[in-house]
């Protein structure tokens, strides 16, 4: 039995030409647009330069730093893996232009690389064009954000991860662990790989691909592991679900204050610490449930992989101290992969997903100062954003589970609806 079961019958390929057509043409406006928006970010609307100002100043200084064999170590705002300064330091292969030109160029570069993926994806037999369409519309409703930050291109190494490893695994595994090595989260890409070999194996290569890179960073920079301890000293962001719980809990006497602190707004004050480490529990128990799915599920379709990252992802961001404005961007591209599939259950997910998406800008930077002063019109911002990310969650983990027949546990009897034909074989 294949590995995969298909729910959709196979479809003829259809002329895409335009359809096709369409899509460049509102590739290329909704990035004119975004353009134009980074070129006045300076307005007051627009984050009054503090987006722009990540590039040019924070993300230049650590080139400096790394292009001298070196990774930032004793910078506390430094709190990336490795593969993060191979980012950084792409600029360099643009030497005609500024920094923050080459920077912003090759950013756009990856956005179209991950739009032509997905729409190629999309023109397979039995796929959609939903996926590309979602991710061209979609990313500019983030504004200019996108542009001034390095999450198009880890979330390129995702989505692209995705779309090679039912026809490539090796290669797609390979995809999964570079980009786990620039932001973690990519290696959750690989959840909803079949049991069996195909898991061995995409998991194999990623190890292998993973290690191999770093011990070339750790021959070639000092210092590669560095990000951890800083990374480690991490608090609550004012935009995380525990930073929104203590916003409000400030109309109600806490006194605690918001600091900038390892390169973002941070509580601190009494109870910041048991929320910190109740976020991290509660991170600790998606992982189990993502686990007892995986464990349980045995029936899986075409978009199963890609329904389990968006998930992952989605849970995992939930329950995270920092849910930066930029983690849309991730959330985003996971659910165009979703899109491009006929088979997906996550079409309700992609919908919220956009949805919050378009509250995040207005939070992040139209109305920053009302989210850091703990405003009541910062807090309402944070609970319509966060409320979105979370029914998104909830929805796209029940969406998965029902999806997926599941095999009861030991002494659990059987039910029609997850017991398994006689004879039928579980997918290898």
């Amino acid at each position: 039995m294949s590995a995969f079961q298909s729910v959709t019958p196979a479809r003829t390929r259809v002329p895409t030409r335009h359809p096709l057509l369409a899509l460049a043409t509102g590739w290329l406006v909704t990035r004119a647009a975004m353009l134009a928006l980074l070129a006045h970010n300076t307005l007051p609307l627009l984050g009054r330069g503090a987006v722009a100002r990540e590039v040019w100043k924070l993300y230049q200084h650590w080139y400096v730093v790394l292009s001298h064999g070196a990774f930032p170590a004793h910078d506390t705002l430094w709190q990336y893996p490795p593969g993060a300064g191979a980012v950084l330091l792409s600029p360099a292969l643009l030497p005609g232009l500024t920094y923050f030109q080459a920077f912003v160029a090759l950013t756009l570069v990856t956005d179209a690389v991950v739009t032509s993926a997905l729409a190629r994806a999309g023109t397979r037999p039995g796929r959609s064009l939903r996926g590309a369409g979602y991710w061209t519309l979609g990313l500019p409703l983030l504004l200019h954000v996108p542009l001034a930050r390095y999450d198009v291109q880890v979330t390129a190494l995702a989505v692209l991860s995705l779309l090679t490893l039912t026809r490539f695994p090796r290669t797609g595994a390979a995809l999964a662990a570079l980009g786990a090595l620039v932001k973690v989260w990519p290696a959750l890409v690989l959840l909803g790989t079949p049991p069996g070999r195909a898991t061995r194996s995409a998991w194999g290569w990623a190890a292998v691909t993973g290690a191999v890179s770093l011990a070339v960073f750790a021959a070639l920079f000092r210092n590669p592991f560095a990000f951890a301890r800083q990374q480690g000293g991490r608090g609550v962001q004012i935009e995380s679900f525990g930073g929104t719980a203590l916003a409000l809990a400030t109309h109600a006497g806490w006194p605690g204050r918001v600091r900038y602190r390892y390169g973002a707004l941070e509580f601190t004050g009494p109870h910041v610490a048991a929320v910190a480490h109740l976020s991290l529990a509660l991170t600790a128990a998606a992982l189990a449930l993502l686990a007892l799915w995986r464990l349980r599920a045995r029936r899986r379709t075409p978009a199963t992989p890609y329904d389990a990252a968006l998930s992952a992802v989605l849970l995992f961001t939930v329950t995270s101290r920092v849910i930066s404005p930029q983690y849309m961007v991730w959330l985003l591209g996971l659910a165009a992969v979703c899109l491009t599939s006929r088979a997906t259950t996550q079409r309700p997910v992609a919908a919220l997903v956009a949805v919050a998406s378009a509250v995040s800008v207005v939070a992040y930077p139209t109305l920053y100062h009302e989210v850091a002063g703990c405003t009541w019109t910062g807090c309402a911002l944070m609970l319509t954003r966060n409320g979105l990310l979370a029914s998104a969650a909830v929805t796209s983990f029940v969406r998965l589970w029902r999806s997926t027949k599941l095999v009861p546990l030991p002494g659990e009897p059987e039910t029609g609806s997850n017991r398994l034909p006689h004879g039928a074989l579980s997918p290898s």
